[in-house]
């Protein structure tokens, strides 16, 4: 079955990459809302990957293929923390972050067509991470490296900032943005459901 990447994330197709599928990317053009009163980070995740999966469906429908949209937002204090869009922005997140643990959640949305039959599903994977106490000089250092830009919580696991990760409690490729067991997990069952 085609599968089609609705994420412009380079962490997330390397992560598809890793276990070998094939797949080709078609970014979502969906704007992303702000969180609702009273929506909770899970349904939170998992409706804007709904959004962009069903935005790049919709676009592509056709026999046998399958979207595969995520939304991974940071957590602290019990609100979201985006992209940092500035240095100083990036500053006010990492130290915020400093010291102290926050909740990583990736809401997935698999949009398919089986067998000319809509299929969906959807999960949202939740890890904890605890990041070691960091003073302005080492976080300065780090915004120059350019790599907090276009991460959520202002920070790659996976890259230059696993110096300041102390512990992970979940997940580790949910943080990097794609929860692969669950991912696979789903697509096996999918897949299933198209050879029955």
């Amino acid at each position: 079955m085609p599968i089609i990447l609705a994420s412009q994330s380079p962490r997330r197709k390397d992560l598809l990459l890793r276990i070998g599928l094939e797949f080709d990317v078609v970014p979502s053009n969906v704007n992303e809302p702000v969180i609702e009163a009273g929506e909770g980070p899970s349904d939170y995740t998992v409706r804007l990957a709904k959004l962009k999966a069903e935005d790049v469906f919709n676009k592509r429908k056709k026999r046998n293929v399958c979207v595969i949209a995520a939304d991974t937002v940071v957590f602290i204090d019990n609100r979201p923390i985006g992209k940092p869009s500035s240095r100083d922005e990036a500053f006010s997140m990492l130290s915020l972050l400093s010291g102290r643990g926050h909740e990583v959640f990736t809401g997935v949305y698999i949009a398919a067509n089986v067998e000319d039959t809509p299929k969906s599903r959807s999960f949202c994977a939740r890890s904890q991470v605890v990041i070691n106490s960091l003073n302005p000089q080492m976080i300065w250092a780090y915004i120059e490296t350019k790599e907090p830009f276009d991460k959520a919580g202002a920070y790659a696991v996976q890259g230059i900032g696993a110096f300041m990760v102390k512990e992970i409690h979940g997940s580790y490729t949910n943080v990097i943005g794609l929860p692969m067991t669950e991912l696979i997990e789903v697509l096996l069952d999918l897949w299933a459901i198209g050879l029955r």
